[in-house]
């Protein structure tokens, strides 16, 4: 009997099998459905050629840099008239030269003016613009630097005054005696308390420039030329041009002081 009952119960576990494939295939089949029925109702894809790309702008800056102004000199001022054309309905041979004809003459004009200066220029004044470093038409009064090239190169000696030795405020007495006509105490520190004080950026020639050489206040006093340079008598070198923005001096620097009222002794 056994025998017979395992026939039918796998007769009916294979019959139950075969309803659940069934049931599987089905739903499959309906989801596949379902799926392709979505595919027909999405949009149609587009293609690259209608689609538009708008690339980015940028917004750059522009930077105008103005170029500095340069003086022109005479010579390019002429340069350019000559280059300029003149046109005009009534324009003759004349009216064409008439323009850079004054502009030459105003420079041959210039020139000799300066050449005049340059040639009337004594020994003195074109020693004194080499060693100061400028034109001859800046330099001090003449007056001024015959009395200084007097004692041009005269050696160091503590207390004189004389031009076999002088030391740097006795100079500085002879100077303001034989170009001034004025007397003015004979120690550096004495010249500093009378004097008026001014600025370096009021400099002019003829004032006093002191200087802390010793580290004990004003020790040292020379007479301002012009163009940062001026002229004393040095414990080295003896009378001698020098600038103020040499780093000794600069460091030792104490201030400028000037005689007011000095009227100047004609050479003559």
């Amino acid at each position: 009997m056994v025998k017979q009952i395992v026939p039918a119960i796998a007769v009916v576990f294979l019959l139950s099998s075969c309803s659940a494939i069934k049931t599987l295939n089905f739903s499959g089949s309906k989801q596949a459905f379902s799926a392709t029925a979505a595919v027909t109702e999405t949009q149609p894809a587009k293609f690259i050629n209608d689609i538009s790309v708008t690339p980015e702008t940028t917004h750059e800056k522009t930077v105008v840099r103005t170029e500095p102004a340069v003086k022109e000199s005479n010579r390019t001022q002429v340069a350019k008239i000559l280059q300029k054309p003149i046109s005009g309905p009534n324009v003759g041979e004349g009216a064409l030269r008439e323009e850079p004809a004054k502009s030459i003459e105003l420079v041959k004009a210039t020139t000799k003016a300066e050449k005049s200066v340059i040639e009337s220029a004594s020994n003195v004044q074109l020693k004194y613009a080499i060693l100061l470093k400028t034109e001859v038409e800046y330099l001090p009064s003449k007056s001024l630097l015959d009395v200084v090239d007097e004692w041009y190169g005269v050696r160091y000696r503590s207390g004189g005054n004389t031009k076999s030795g002088v030391d740097c405020s006795g100079f500085t007495l002879a100077v303001f005696a034989a170009a001034y006509g004025l007397s003015i105490p004979r120690v550096s520190r004495e010249q500093y308390r009378v004097s008026r004080k001014v600025s370096t950026t009021e400099l002019q020639e003829g004032d006093l420039v002191f200087f802390n050489t010793q580290g004990r206040g004003v020790s040292h006093v020379g007479v301002y030329l012009g163009n940062n340079k001026f002229i004393h008598a040095s414990v080295s070198r003896g009378v001698m041009v020098n600038d103020l923005f040499e780093p000794y001096y600069m460091q030792r620097f104490l201030g400028a002081g000037r005689i007011d009222d000095k009227q100047l002794v004609s050479a003559e």
